[in-house]
């Protein structure tokens, strides 16, 4: 799970989040981190291929949404895997458990200049509902909802 979590933020982030808090950010999600991560989330998908860890994905309750909704926390897939459709396996298998949860909507939010995630889900129908702007490092970065 570390390497996907380093992988795939160093490659969706890199030049959107400050270097140093990218950097910050990797190195907190450590194997002790992940450890913890998966006695307790409750709903923590992960990606196997041929006993590889490749992808994973977190979903529930939406935090800061209206009650019914349902939430996509994390979303990630290794680069090398990416565009096989795996992401889209993981975004169907997180929609199912919102389902079975009686969450009648769901939302993502994404940062702004991650063109590739915003192409993602608006591929899956995400329709942009509302933008926020959080301060990262000294920069000010702009996150989109995405909603369905």
């Amino acid at each position: 799970m570390t390497a996907v979590y380093r992988e795939s933020w160093s490659a969706a982030y890199l030049g959107i989040i400050p270097a140093m808090v990218l950097r910050r950010a990797v190195r907190r999600r450590d194997e002790a981190w992940w450890q913890r991560t998966i006695k307790t989330e409750s709903h923590l998908l992960v990606l196997d291929v041929d006993g590889a860890v490749v992808g994973y994905a977190t979903c529930g309750v939406a935090r800061s949404s209206p009650r019914q909704t349902g939430e996509i926390y994390e979303l990630y897939v290794t680069p090398l895997y990416q565009g096989l459709g795996l992401g889209e396996y993981l975004f169907e298998a997180c929609r199912g458990i919102l389902d079975r949860m009686g969450l009648r909507y769901m939302i993502v939010w994404a940062l702004t200049e991650n063109a590739q995630a915003a192409e993602f889900y608006k591929r899956r129908g995400g329709q942009p509902l509302a933008r926020t702007r959080e301060r990262m490092g000294g920069a000010t970065l702009e996150k989109v909802a995405f909603v369905w």
